[in-house]
């Protein structure tokens, strides 16, 4: 049963119809959320191919708290060039609507390739999965040490690092798409209720509320990764309160135990990233990524073997992704710019002194950051999905054998039953014979 929704900040567009914004034509809506919205996108007179575009949700701007994240959000983006994070290009306000661009990647996110190759009853290929947490590892690594103008530490912590913000293209690129809740690591904790990032994928110490460093961005790491060996969810329960308990505490077997194709060597990989204790745990995403990366040498692995695995995966979403990208190359003879209004870039919504780590981690309520149920209209959205939104299956997608049917004794054929009465009585005469000869012998 569908519900009422807003109506969309942009008017959405198509390929084959176009919606006009500013200097950007809109193809289609990609993704929803909570805070905003994404569409596929070309710029005018550009050479360049298609991008995505991410607009704040017109619903937030009567609160300045939401407009300085949505800023701080595609500010970090512009510092963050690393070839395993999604690049943010440019952005700003026009006509009341703040919006920043992005590469587009053609692809999936990681929760939807899970999803799929369950229900092709097959696991995700080792040397796969240990190339998708190496590139990860790598991507965060980067963010931890990143430094600002004069050199000193950002201390970035993504602190949502989990598949569906994992994204895979076409050609095998791996992509941490969001650090839209990235945080310095010497702000004040989140008071409780205030948690931002998924509740399976946290680490303890997120779970407790403590302060946090770039090893809680390893662990929910270590957890992506055991599930793409085992193709079933670690921590999972049945309430909030249930599932954090389990990430506290909760026994965590080897992955090998689940899948006998991983070695030894890559089962303690994986448990010493899932250490509750931080002194046992990599210390380093980069000693993650060193160490996965000789793991990753016997294979001899390839990216275009991955390409290939989301090509054969996605076959048709392929296609009709570069049938796009064939018709937005031929926009420009079409559409002349149109000045739509003015465009405020980024740089004069904020000053020198604009805090982007301080305003990341400013409180607020959940509720404008929970994502919408929507199906995600020609790219993502699946309403024959056997499961919810974010997640893949924990289960065997077949469904369970009926049980055989139950006979009705109230309208049973009276000879069957007296023919069933007199086979019992007989097999009880026959019983008692064979006690009396026993009894004399």
């Amino acid at each position: 049963m569908s519900k009422n929704i807003d109506p969309l900040t942009l008017e959405a567009g198509s390929p084959e119809n176009p919606s006009i914004f500013g200097k950007y034509l809109l193809l289609g809506l990609v993704a929803r959320g909570g805070m905003a919205e994404v569409y596929r996108a070309k710029r005018l007179k550009k050479e360049e191919g298609l991008i995505a575009l991410k607009a704040m949700r017109t619903k937030l701007l009567k609160e300045q708290k939401y407009i300085d994240m949505f800023l701080a959000e595609g500010t970090l983006g512009r510092m963050l060039q690393h070839p395993n994070i999604v690049e943010t290009h440019e952005g700003g306000r026009h006509k009341n609507v703040y919006f920043f661009t992005m590469e587009y990647i053609a692809g999936k996110d990681l929760t939807h390739v899970l999803r799929k190759v369950q229900l092709a009853d097959q696991r995700l290929p080792v040397p796969v999965a240990v190339y998708i947490a190496q590139k990860s590892a790598n991507a965060l690594h980067y963010a931890h040490t990143l430094t600002d103008k004069d050199d000193n530490c950002l201390n970035l912590v993504n602190r949502d690092v989990s598949p569906s913000n994992i994204r895979i293209s076409y050609d095998g690129e791996v992509k941490i798409i969001d650090f839209g809740i990235a945080r310095a690591k010497n702000r004040a904790t989140s008071e409780i209720g205030t948690l931002k990032g998924k509740f399976s994928y946290m680490s303890p110490e997120q779970i407790r509320g403590l302060p946090l460093d770039g090893q809680t961005d390893i662990f929910s790491l270590g957890i992506v990764l055991y599930e793409m060996l085992t193709m079933e969810r670690l921590f999972k329960g049945e309430s909030e309160t249930v599932l954090m308990e389990k990430v506290r505490q909760s026994v965590i077997p080897p992955p090998s135990t689940i899948n006998k194709r991983v070695s030894p060597e890559l089962d303690e990989v994986v448990l010493k990233a899932l250490s509750r204790d931080k002194k046992q745990r990599y210390q380093t995403a980069g000693d993650l990524a060193a160490a996965l990366l000789k793991l990753l040498e016997p294979y001899k692995f390839s990216v275009n073997e991955l390409g290939d695995l989301m090509k054969r995966l996605f076959h048709d979403d392929y296609v009709k992704d570069k049938e796009v990208a064939v018709i937005a190359s031929t926009l420009d003879s079409q559409f002349q710019m149109v000045d739509t209004g003015k465009t405020e870039s980024f740089e004069s919504l904020i000053d020198e002194n604009f805090d982007v780590t301080g305003i990341m981690e400013m409180e607020v309520d959940m509720d404008p950051w929970e994502e919408e149920e929507e199906n995600d209209p020609g790219e993502e959205g699946n309403s024959d999905d056997p499961a919810p939104p974010g997640e893949f299956m924990t289960h065997d997608p077949a469904p369970p054998e009926p049980a055989p049917p139950q006979a009705n004794k109230a309208s049973m054929d009276p000879n069957k039953l007296i023919f069933t009465l007199l086979g019992v009585t007989a097999f009880a005469l026959i019983v008692t014979v064979i006690i009396i000869v026993l009894k004399k012998l």
